[in-house]
């Protein structure tokens, strides 16, 4: 294996599958919640120094209630370490929703209850799993608990957001499969009108088709095809995950906890690969919800901490998710049994036109230069019950990097009588979207131009006292330690944060850096006391800056499940370790605020937030300077 950041092989994870119960005898009871590469040390590959090939664990007994952290060496096909971690619980697996969704069904209590707001026809009852969160004590983090919401689909397709089952909450034990609390909070009718969205259920063509729905009569017919050809092939290349396109290197991995990874980010300048970002990934996805009601105050979901979006990535489909000349990565994952699952297509890679890159006419010689702006797509889908997340990483011919979160799906919906919901949108008699929020971390462990860089907080500011009072600056602030570098943004001052190598110099004299540019942005609405402003402190700063340890992953901390407090980037903060010229991680932190629309049903249309790194005194000039002209007019 050429790269030591490639991920693990089907073979691979059936071997480490087979290494750890020979070594342990691991039985029926011990479920594999994730395997995935144990990273060799950031020296070693950076150094080129061959490591051992290794695998990452993280297992649960059942009987025993432990959270287990295994290595495996695949070199040596032994153990490694074995270590448990008490009162942790790591991300669900596919087979433990199944197993409570079974549990469930079985209940009688649960039986009673349906049938006290008229429903007998248990086939119909559709139920999501959440995590249970922690709400007080009987979120005990020694049990492995979920948390269904519950909904009834009318036909196989219908869609089951449109008829929420309020009031009705539970607590499912996982490890012992059992329901350990069923709470009636009182019945509320379940909202009779359809919010179907697929073609054939909404103009008839299938059973089912409700009267009662304003909808669309037909398809449109006045949309002409969009054709996007290559006739020579793509630009990029690809070699097992190593990309290489225009002036940029790169290799693309990914885990069963954050999806999508980029390893060592470089972009070739002067004949060098001039390193920018060592490792890239979304280290968390945070969702707290907006609304007091029983049924609706308990959603609370860390989707990477809690689930991971490895098991829920799609696999995707050409002129649908992908347009265009495309190339496909598949990914492997475990099974709950270790065995090695493969989904097919699941990052997609292509080239977009992405309209100018740069332009000009010189009115006096009636001279026109025009080069077209082009950008390499890495992405992927991921489905999170009624969510769907697009993860976009984009290149761009002038050295810019963009990240960009596609949400769209379906609303989480609940029932209500009466008045409007005030914390909430109408969508349909007796059926409302909670207000929530949509949390991102980014982490982005930065080498520009190597690991020893810097972060400096820039705002742009008036300067007083010059003759014509027009005066303003940008002032760069130096963020020397992790106390300091916890910051929030200010789209008045035009903020943005600049990682730097003090030790290389643009001809300028400036150091050579990359900025991180900040998109849209939201903090928090949860206050004191709430599940928000205990777990997830992370999210109340959009900067963090903190010393490089490979043991520091995610900013909700390694097991955020069912977790009482917060051990993520608020404690890792706490060291207050110096940061000047030093190997750095930058943190970003973008949140989408959502109150929803009318429009957002029964299917939301895309929105996007993210963020962008920029060349700043990288580059002698601008980049894109040596492209060739897209036509001869031009």
């Amino acid at each position: 294996m050429n790269n030591p950041l490639e991920p693990l092989t089907a073979d691979e994870i059936a071997a480490t599958s087979a290494i750890l119960k020979g070594a342990k005898g691991l039985g029926a009871t011990v479920r594999f919640l994730s395997v995935e590469l144990h990273e060799p040390s950031k020296r070693a590959v950076l150094d080129g120094v061959a490591a051992e090939r290794e695998a990452f664990v993280v297992l649960r007994d059942r009987d025993s209630r432990t959270t287990i952290e295994a290595v495996v060496s695949l070199s040596r096909a032994e153990l490694v370490s074995w270590r448990e971690v008490p009162l942790a619980q790591p991300g669900f697996s596919r087979d433990e929703f199944a197993a409570a969704d079974e549990v469930l069904r079985g209940d009688p209590a649960f039986r009673e209850a349906l049938q006290r707001r008229g429903i007998t026809d248990l086939d119909a009852v559709a139920i999501d799993l959440w995590a249970a969160g922690n709400t007080g004590p009987a979120e005990d983090p020694a049990r492995r608990l979920m948390r269904p919401q519950f909904y009834v689909r009318q036909g196989r397709f219908d869609n089951r957001y449109a008829h929420p089952i309020e009031g009705l909450t539970a607590l499912v034990d996982i490890d012992r499969m059992e329901v350990v609390e069923l709470v009636d909070h009182g019945v509320v009718a379940v909202p009779p009108r359809h919010g179907n969205y697929i073609p054939e259920l909404v103009t008839g063509e299938i059973d089912g088709y409700p009267d009662n729905v304003p909808a669309f009569a037909a398809v449109r017919d006045d949309l002409r095809p969009v054709e996007i050809t290559q006739p020579h092939g793509p630009s990029f290349t690809i070699d097992d995950h190593e990309l290489r396109w225009q002036k940029w290197r790169m290799n693309i991995g990914y885990t069963m906890r954050e999806g999508l990874v980029l390893h060592q980010v470089g972009y070739v300048d002067d004949g060098r690969v001039r390193p920018i970002l060592y490792r890239a990934s979304m280290s968390e996805l945070y969702v707290p919800y907006g609304d007091p009601n029983p049924s609706q105050r308990v959603k609370n979901a860390f989707d990477i901490g809690e689930g991971g979006i490895g098991p829920w990535l799609n696999s995707l489909a050409l002129g649908c998710d992908c347009l265009g000349e495309i190339r496909y990565l598949d990914v492997v994952m475990c099974d709950d049994d270790g065995a090695p699952v493969t989904l097919p297509n699941a990052i997609c890679i292509h080239e977009e036109d992405d309209n100018i890159v740069w332009k000009h006419t010189d009115g006096n010689l009636g001279h026109v230069e025009t080069r077209r702006q082009r950008r390499l797509v890495v992405s992927c889908w991921a489905t999170a019950n009624n969510y769907d997340y697009g993860f976009f990483w984009y290149f761009y011919v002038d050295g810019t990097i963009e990240f960009e979160v596609k949400l769209t799906g379906i609303v989480s919906t609940g029932a209500f009588e009466g008045d409007e919901p005030a914390f909430g949108t109408a969508l349909a008699p007796g059926l409302y979207a909670p207000n929530h929020q949509h949390f991102f971390n980014m982490r982005l462990d930065m080498t520009v131009d190597g690991e020893r860089n810097s972060v400096y907080e820039v705002d742009t500011v008036a300067v007083p006292g010059t003759a014509h009072h027009n005066a303003f600056a940008a002032r760069p602030r130096l963020l020397a330690r992790e106390s300091e570098a916890q910051r929030i943004v200010d789209p008045l001052a035009g903020r943005y944060w600049t990682v730097v190598n003090p030790s290389v110099r643009h001809h300028t004299g400036r150091p050579v850096g990359y900025k991180l540019a900040p998109g849209e942005n939201i903090l928090p609405l949860a206050q004191d006391g709430s599940q928000t402003s205990r777990r997830a402190g992370f999210a109340y700063r959009h900067l963090w800056v903190t010393a490089y340890d490979p043991a520091q992953r995610y900013a909700s901390g390694d097991y955020p499940n069912q977790r009482p407090h917060d051990d993520g980037l608020a404690v890792y903060a706490q060291a207050d370790r110096p940061l000047e010229d030093t190997d750095v991680v930058v943190w970003y932190t973008f949140g989408a605020n959502h109150v929803p629309r009318p429009e957002d049903w029964p299917v939301m249309p895309v929105s996007k937030v993210g963020f962008h790194l920029k060349p700043v005194a990288f580059f002698a000039a601008n980049p894109a300077l040596d492209l060739p002209r897209p036509g001869h007019h031009c």
